[in-house]
């Protein structure tokens, strides 16, 4: 919410990257309120979490789809940014709003059809030959259906973009360093475009990937509810855990980084035009 007040309150608004940035926002959001509907069916009636109930398709319906905008948003910033960095040297790939905002339209349509698709009828709630362990009333061939691509395109997209962000700069630094030229911006340019990708891997690689190893587990267990209780299900709790902490950690690592956060959260009690501008840089 933080994130999304400061940037509706801030002229940032019409630039491609901040819609992204507001829509990752509104993703994250969505994966808290799920995962805290989820949390509150739990405290009320944990058999449902556990054995599975009609009760527990719209919550989880709802989850998979977040965390598949999550997704979708993180892979959207990262060709956004590696289109904006390459725009100088090819024109045609300048990113306008309106590219944003479509991008964040078919983000939405795509993860409510993926998400949405138990609630139409693709689930287990009448057969038990199928039905996933950790998510049940889900089927465990649609949750390898949804985590597997969508596992592949959350690491292989992003680390294709943000190397070659890293490549062209440093292509860049070398033919400035040819000319004689200064590299300074460069050279800071490509240690912050690096650090922050392995921040950006490190965080998903810690969110999803105990999350994508469960799905495995679901897919190659023959075992019954109560064989595997408890410890099966606090792995599962652990893993919403981490996807939770993901949604604290992409505003840290996109848009807020703290002292960006001040300075715009700054912006807002400025009365005279000079400060404002002075907070804005």
């Amino acid at each position: 919410c933080t994130v999304i007040l400061t940037r509706l309150a801030t002229k940032d608004l019409h630039k491609p990257i901040s819609i992204l940035f507001c829509n990752l926002a509104v993703s994250d959001l969505f994966t808290s309120f799920s995962g805290f509907w989820i949390s509150t069916l739990f405290i009320t009636n944990p058999d449902i979490t556990i054995f599975g109930s009609e009760d527990m398709l719209a919550p989880y319906a709802l989850y998979t789809t977040s965390i598949l905008s999550t997704i979708y948003n993180l892979v959207s910033i990262g060709v956004e940014r590696y289109l904006a960095v390459a725009k100088s040297m090819r024109t045609r790939f300048r990113v306008a709003r309106n590219h944003s905002i479509a991008v964040v339209f078919t983000n939405w349509v795509l993860a409510f059809f993926l998400g949405c698709l138990p609630l139409m009828g693709w689930n287990c709630l009448h057969r038990e030959k199928s039905v996933s362990v950790l998510y049940s009333p889900f089927c465990v061939n649609y949750l390898f259906f949804i985590a597997v691509p969508n596992f592949v395109v959350a690491f292989i997209i992003p680390l294709f973009t943000y190397l070659r962000i890293i490549i062209i700069l440093r292509r860049r630094k070398l033919r400035m360093k040819a000319c004689g030229q200064a590299t300074g911006t460069y050279k800071s340019a490509e240690t912050q475009v690096a650090r922050t990708s392995i921040f950006i891997w490190l965080l998903a690689l810690i969110s999803y990937a105990p999350f994508f190893a469960g799905v495995i587990f679901d897919a190659t267990n023959h075992r019954c509810h109560i064989d595997l209780y408890p410890g099966v299900y606090i792995f599962r709790n652990c893993t919403a855990m981490l996807i939770t902490i993901n949604c604290l950690g992409n505003p840290l690592i996109y848009t807020l980084k703290l002292k960006t956060l001040g300075a715009k959260l700054k912006t807002l009690k400025c009365l005279s035009t000079n400060s404002v501008r002075a907070c804005a840089i």
